[in-house]
């Protein structure tokens, strides 16, 4: 039935599994709106009281504002490094206070500045919405870097799931615009290939499977879906040219159909 045998998958976990699969048979469309609307009513704007985290709006060309959570250092010190950081949730769903622990993590460990866009979701725009966004955040850093306290020289992109696949796709752009030096990037088990693969075919992991997955890049590119008419910066993994692109780590897991015991 599965490709592992069910002692590599700890009993809690199956059992958490189990559950997850009942609540949530696959994501569509009605559950990343779903989510999208209870974010934005009980999640933004609420930042913990331990970090300092400030909000920044950015124009748009459409003359709508992009909103900016940046989180700095509590102790600033001359020339952090300046990372902005794309969260994730398919394309489709969460907003940048979802995220703040990856900011904190970050922050423990470097002088950092972390800014996170609020980008445009699948729900509201299709792509190339959410790249535009993140182009227009990664300029607004550039720009800004002196008050931030931030090294123009020192600029990271990075962000899980679907924000590692943005982080992809961004510096796949920025380098093709020539404009902006991106010195890292960290995409995150980052959602980068539409097409069928041997790791997204007949997953039926709890919450995030083949269904899942399909369904959150059938809103991302929209008629686009499924066809040759695919931009490397919407689906990386599309991408043939890798040259001049920044050092970068990642890591993905191991994917497999989800265990059930009989």
């Amino acid at each position: 039935m599965a490709s592992i045998e069910n002692n590599q998958i700890h009993p809690d976990v199956r059992r958490l599994g189990r559950i997850a699969r009942r609540l949530v048979p696959a994501m569509n469309e009605k559950f990343f709106r779903r989510g999208n609307w209870f974010m934005n009513h009980f999640a933004k704007g609420h930042f913990p009281k331990d970090m300092h985290v400030t909000e920044h709006w950015v124009n748009r060309s459409d003359d709508t504002r992009l909103r900016l959570v940046v989180a700095s250092p509590l102790h600033p010190k001359p020339q952090a490094t300046g990372v902005l950081w794309l969260h994730g949730g398919g394309y489709a769903m969460e907003i940048p206070e979802i995220d703040l622990t990856y900011a904190r993590h970050i922050q423990a460990v470097s002088n950092a500045v972390v800014v996170m866009p609020d980008y445009r979701r699948s729900v509201e725009t299709p792509y190339p919405a959410a790249l535009d966004d993140a182009y227009l955040a990664l300029k607004w850093l550039s720009a800004h870097h002196d008050e931030l306290g931030v090294n123009a020289h020192q600029l990271f992109v990075a962000g899980e799931s679907a924000g590692g696949g943005l982080t992809a796709a961004l510096t796949l752009y920025a380098r093709d615009q020539g404009k902006i030096s991106i010195a890292f990037q960290m995409p995150l088990y980052p959602m980068l290939d539409d097409r069928p693969t041997a790791s997204n075919a007949n997953n039926d992991a709890p919450i995030w499977n083949s269904t899942s997955n399909a369904n959150a890049w059938r809103l991302y590119l929209g008629d686009a879906y499924r066809t040759d008419d695919v931009s490397p910066y919407a689906a990386p993994a599309r991408a043939t040219d890798y040259r001049q692109l920044p050092p970068t780590y990642t890591f993905v897991a191991r994917s497999s159909r989800f265990i059930r015991r009989r």
